[in-house]
């Protein structure tokens, strides 16, 4: 599967995108550039809590393909975003039992597409993760999901706590993947309305998110080594929740 990332560059296309509601994904900045377009774009870009980084001209001629960027380049998602409140609703209103994933900055893309796919094999009713920090759905996210990125519902929320207020409110119960708990996930009661969190690589859950959960649950491992791949551990949380709502 080919699947191309769509980007724009320079100060006034990048506007009008973000203006114009387009899936923004990220956008990249040049050090040192300045001006009133610049200022304008930094504005939009914060006023809308979307992700940018500075980089070096470099990246950014090679982004660019060196046309003329004037020192920013927007990539545009090749998906949708789904509105949370909306996607709750009508998950609800299925004769089905609600199964959600939660990414708390996961940031690699080959991570972040493995769960897209797994999260749709196992019928997932979708996938929310923070408009920062949070691996960008590219080209390659889209390829090591197997295309499923275009079928799994993604939301993109300022910050993952109000997911969970969101969440929470409608019945459903946040279990963290966590290995800071002496409970395993074979105790967790997979058959009600559940939302899984998965934490970033190097860090898991943030300390704050797991103050709000209902449930904590970690997979028991064998051997010398500490931990499992996300994508691989969120695929047995996965699973577990399939075998008990069979």
């Amino acid at each position: 599967m080919e699947t191309k990332t769509s980007r724009i560059f320079g100060l006034r296309a990048i506007l009008e995108a973000i203006k114009s509601n387009n899936s923004i994904d990220k956008v990249f900045i040049q050090k040192g550039v300045s001006g009133h377009l610049m200022t304008e774009l930094m504005t939009e870009l914060k006023r809308n809590n979307l992700a940018f980084s500075y980089v070096p001209v470099e990246k950014l001629d090679k982004l660019s393909k060196f046309n003329n960027h004037q020192g920013a380049v927007a990539q545009i998602a090749p998906i949708d975003f789904h509105d949370l409140d909306s996607l709750i609703t009508a998950t609800l209103e299925k004769e089905e039992i609600p199964l959600f994933v939660l990414l708390d900055q996961v940031s690699d893309v080959r991570n972040f597409g493995a769960i897209i796919r797994t999260a749709a094999c196992t019928g997932a009713h979708g996938i929310v993760i923070q408009k920062q920090g949070n691996a960008p759905v590219n080209a390659e996210t889209v390829k090591t999901s197997a295309g499923a990125a275009f079928e799994m519902p993604i939301c993109k929320v300022d910050h993952l706590k109000d997911a969970l207020f969101v969440l929470q409110a409608a019945g459903v119960q946040v279990v963290a993947a966590t290995e800071k708990t002496t409970d395993t996930l074979y105790e967790v009661d997979f058959q009600k309305s559940t939302a899984i969190i998965m934490g970033a690589e190097d860090r898991g859950i943030n300390p704050s998110i797991l103050k709000m959960v209902d449930a904590k649950a970690k997979l028991p491992l064998k051997g010398n080594i500490g931990s499992l791949n996300v994508s691989v551990a969120c695929g047995a949380f996965l699973y577990e929740a399939v075998r008990q709502r069979r």
